[in-house]
């Protein structure tokens, strides 16, 4: 999560809430993104460390638990940018402009310089971001899935460029080197070949980007013996996730530029004052008008925060207009405030000692980087051949 500041309930329900079922079956990285702050926001960098002490409250408020999964700030892991580096070198930026949210962005921020090449290469951040801990899955929306299949484009491409190993045996078997030619991209054929020439290589690279380096090397046939692939980085999946739709006050998406949001750390007054001017079904015109229940966003909190018995009681007397709306958004708000209590008395105890919040992402940040320095080792000595080079 970008360090915007506090959390509110659409950051629960959209993710958090998600994140706390996957800490208890898989091994979990969670972290602060304050470079990718950076990328909209850049002008002003004043709270971006307050932000992140708000947002690491939030996260252990809820439930989120260092000793079950690793948070840290981003910024702390340097070999996050130095992988990001290192896959600008191979990624077309055709791939980077036709990433959806980018164009999204840039039409609905249009406040904002946005013309620089920390926006546009974000989502190959991301990509480190993700591959730098050999991640299986990746929990993400719908409107997220073309950001993990932008990391797994990537990922193919480094490893067919740097873990395709090409045997010098193969050189000298021309049935091998006409097969390659004969499979290989227009562009790289010519009537004539020097059996060294680089174009082979190229041609072998081309052909194995384009159809997965297992199913080039079964294509060429007897020669699959002169080629060996390593899986330098590994491709992630995506474990899509069920964000349920939070509307905010005013029946749209709840957000923090829209105004409209309930924040994990309001009080129980101010959650009951922000809940009374929340918007109902536009047919009930008077109290004597029935309702519409499920176009109510005041009902779709209560499924979240009320027992069955008050949901039973809120959608009858919302269709009968047995109970006004006034008397509805009372009996949620009072739920809302029963259900966010424990979130905010854990909160307090770490408002008390914000140092051990700081020791916490500290700690987190190490374990990052101890994990994410083994994939840069092996990283580099694919890209560089230190290993060979130095007769290791």
């Amino acid at each position: 999560m970008r360090p915007t500041g506090r959390l509110h309930l659409g950051h629960y329900f959209g993710a958090l809430q998600n994140w706390l079922k996957l800490q208890e079956e898989y091994e979990c990285f969670f972290f602060v993104a304050d470079w990718h702050a950076l990328t909209t926001h850049y002008e002003d960098t004043s709270s971006v460390a307050e932000n992140t002490l708000q947002v690491a409250m939030d996260w252990l408020a809820v439930g989120l638990d260092p000793a079950k999964s690793t948070m840290f700030i981003q910024s702390d892991v340097l070999e996050h940018a130095e992988l990001h580096v290192l896959l600008s070198m191979i990624t077309p930026l055709s791939w980077l402009e036709r990433v959806p949210t980018y164009k999204e962005q840039i039409e609905n921020l249009k406040d904002r310089d946005l013309g620089t090449y920390g926006f546009l290469g974000y989502p190959l951040l991301q990509s480190a971001d993700i591959v730098i801990y050999d991640a299986d899955f990746v929990p993400v929306g719908e409107d997220q899935v073309p950001h993990v299949e932008l990391t797994r484009e990537v990922v193919r491409r480094f490893n067919t460029s740097f873990g395709l190993s090409i045997a010098r045996a193969f050189f000298d078997d021309a049935t091998a080197l006409k097969r390659l030619m004969d499979l290989a991209p227009q562009h790289l054929k010519r009537e004539s070949y020097d059996p060294y020439d680089s174009v082979y290589i190229r041609a072998a690279h081309a052909l194995a980007h384009e159809s997965g380096i297992a199913n080039f090397i079964e294509a060429m046939g007897k020669s699959g013996r002169y080629f060996r692939s390593t899986e330098v980085l590994v491709e992630p999946g995506h474990l899509l996730t069920q964000t349920p739709r939070l509307p905010g006050l005013d029946g749209r998406r709840m957000a923090k530029s829209y105004g409209n949001a309930i924040w994990l750390s309001d009080t129980p007054d101010d959650i009951r004052k922000k809940t009374r001017n929340m918007i109902t079904d536009p047919q009930r015109q008077r109290r004597t008008d029935p309702g519409r229940p499920e176009v109510c966003p005041v009902f779709a909190w209560h499924k979240l925060f009320s027992p069955p018995d008050v949901i039973a009681w809120s959608d009858s007397g919302c269709r009968t207009a047995g109970i006004g709306c006034i008397e509805c958004k009372s009996a949620m708000a009072d739920n809302l405030v029963k259900w966010i209590e424990p979130v905010q008395t854990r909160r307090k105890e770490f408002e008390a000692h914000p140092e051990k919040v700081w020791s916490i992402l500290d700690g987190g940040g190490k374990k990052a980087q101890s994990a994410a320095r083994k994939t840069m080792k092996r990283v580099r000595n694919a890209i560089f051949k230190w290993d060979e080079a130095k007769g290791k």
